[in-house]
């Protein structure tokens, strides 16, 4: 009798575990795969204007109207892993798809409905939405309109630097003082600079000064540079000393800007009382297709 109670206990938790397992599983969305290449475009039309549009890989490039919001946005990649691709539109709607290349297409255009939405970026509460949520950075904190600009400012900087999504490979060195941009995201009418500072020399750094500037180099008998330098609206934990083994991470906001194909923006770190200084370059294609 013990044994046969022990089996139909057993049986009943085993039964229990499973249902439970089924249950997880249908509750996590099963993502759909667009495919692209580099010599035709993409073309996805959302059930709402795009707010944002965040690619994982830097071999994925998706486009669409940053000045006027609109229904469209054009997907293109180049040979390399698949990624995914993060669209959250003007309501808080989020659309999730796994992207890949191919170097044949069958489908150029998609047509998203609603019913493809994964969630909205401002989820409900106990019949609430997040607006009550006591969190410092919480999204809805940030979406409030009530919420003052240089406010808004600090708590998207905050969620940048907590988000381990990357721009590219755009590092550069200098006697053990390591300069990495690791993000470049637009929302509303800024461009927001994730950038990284890495100490790994045995001797501390200090800061006289980062600037970022747009560099214009022409070419003939006589070459020269002209030089504008960009004003932040908003510098976020920027430090003033580094110490040896420290990193420091930190995000400057301007006013969005794109630039043309004979120019570049530069990241001039300078050294207080040293001379480990660098310049960063960034492209064009990095500033004109932010996160």
């Amino acid at each position: 009798m013990k044994n046969h109670s022990f089996i139909s206990g057993f049986l009943v938790i085993a039964t229990f575990t499973n249902l439970a397992a089924q249950e997880i599983k249908a509750e996590i969305p099963v993502l759909d795969t667009i495919y692209a290449n580099d010599h035709k475009n993409v073309a996805l039309f959302f059930p709402e204007p795009i707010r944002q549009g965040i690619t994982g890989s830097e071999n994925f490039v998706f486009t669409y109207n940053r000045e006027t919001q609109q229904h469209l946005g054009l997907l293109q990649a180049t040979p390399g892993k698949e990624s995914n691709l993060l669209i959250i539109g003007n309501s808080g709607s989020i659309f999730s798809y796994i992207i890949r290349y191919s170097e044949q297409l069958e489908k150029l255009n998609y047509f998203i409905p609603g019913s493809k939405s994964i969630g909205n970026e401002i989820p409900q509460i106990s019949g609430k939405t997040s607006e009550t949520s006591q969190s410092p950075v919480g999204i809805s904190e940030i979406e409030n309109p009530q919420v003052g600009t240089q406010t808004y400012y600090q708590n998207f900087s905050s969620r940048l630097l907590k988000s381990n999504h990357r721009v590219g490979r755009i590092k550069k060195r200098n006697e053990g003082i390591n300069l990495k941009l690791e993000n470049i995201v637009f929302d509303r009418e800024e461009l927001y600079f994730v950038i990284e500072i890495k100490n790994a020399s045995p001797i501390d750094y200090e800061l006289n000064f980062l600037n970022l500037s747009v560099e214009t180099r022409k070419n003939g008998k006589k070459k020269s540079i002209q030089k504008l330098v960009l004003e932040p609206v908003f510098k976020y934990n920027l430090p003033g000393k580094i110490p040896e083994g420290k990193t420091a991470r930190f995000v400057y906001v301007l006013p969005k800007f794109s630039i043309a194909e004979d120019k570049v923006v530069v990241i001039d770190l300078k050294e207080q009382n040293g001379e480990r200084d660098i310049k960063l370059k960034v492209k064009k294609k990095f500033i004109n297709n932010p996160n």
